[in-house]
């Protein structure tokens, strides 16, 4: 009989937990009191976490300098999209590369390992102009179409890992009682990917909603700004930023991805636990 770990152990566990927290959430503290301080605090050479006279100023100021709320808006649409199809488009591209042994499928697991350790700015010209021509340039669809080729080869990878832990056998079992592909996809093998899917949709949202590079090159009109360009607008034309409305407009930006994770994070659990019920 195995021997169970002393109080002691646990309450180290714990304390690394709790202190492993505190890390994470250290940089979204520090953020809000930094929000919450006036120009003269912030710029103290003192800095202290609580502010001494807490002020909305900078929240008054982000809102009326900049357009957030139409900046959130766009991100939004921009980043849902993107996981979307994503998502859809890798399901069945995953299915095939374990499912189906070629030469094709050591070329494009070669070609996902090299796309993402190829640099970013090789590819900015040859996007513009292909962007230009397809008559995408400076619109949200077209970011989107940027941000769904950008995120579709580790969504890939990823989800493939997914699809190689079904057994088989499954499939067979489904075959036998004269399901055709697309059923055991939809009915047999997807199920089963709830966690997968819900992980990989969840990462490409994030990559589009904090992406910067290609929205500054594709993106030329203010009103389509997503918000890390909306960010980056607090920045003085000399290097000056406005830590205040800079702060809050952050905090704010930050908040609907949080929220996003945490209505996904229910759904993950439910359905790592039903995944590992149905296997």
């Amino acid at each position: 009989m195995l021997d169970r770990p002393s109080p002691v152990i646990h309450l180290l566990k714990y304390l690394a937990l709790c202190a492993y927290m505190v890390f994470l959430a250290f940089p979204m503290v520090w953020m809000l009191s930094t929000a919450l301080k006036g120009p003269r605090e912030v710029l103290s050479f003192h800095p202290t976490l609580i502010p001494h006279q807490p002020t909305l100023d900078n929240f008054r100021m982000a809102f009326g300098e900049q357009n957030l709320i139409q900046a959130a808006l766009n991100s939004t649409q921009v980043s849902l999209a993107t996981a979307l199809f994503t998502v859809v488009i890798a399901l069945p591209a995953a299915y095939a590369l374990v499912r189906y042994q070629s030469v094709l499928r050591k070329i494009a697991l070669g070609w996902i390992l090299v796309s993402q350790v190829f640099p970013v700015i090789l590819i900015i010209i040859p996007l513009f102009l292909i962007l230009k021509g397809l008559h995408l340039l400076d619109s949200l669809p077209g970011l989107g179409v940027v941000y769904l080729v950008w995120s579709l080869p580790f969504v890939l990878w990823m989800l493939q890992t997914y699809v190689a832990a079904i057994p088989s056998e499954l499939e067979e079992a489904a075959a036998t009682d004269g399901a055709g592909r697309l059923r055991i996809l939809f009915y047999v093998v997807m199920p089963l990917l709830v966690p997968g899917l819900l992980v990989a949709g969840l990462f490409a949202f994030i990559s589009a909603w904090n992406e910067f590079f290609f929205a500054l090159v594709v993106l030329q009109r203010p009103e389509l700004s997503t918000l890390p360009l909306t960010l980056a607008r607090f920045v003085g034309t000399e290097g000056n930023v406005r830590l205040g409305p800079l702060a809050a407009a952050s905090l704010l930006a930050t908040l609907p991805s949080l929220v996003f994770f945490a209505a996904l994070q229910g759904r993950l659990t439910s359905g790592l636990l039903a995944g590992g019920v149905k296997g």
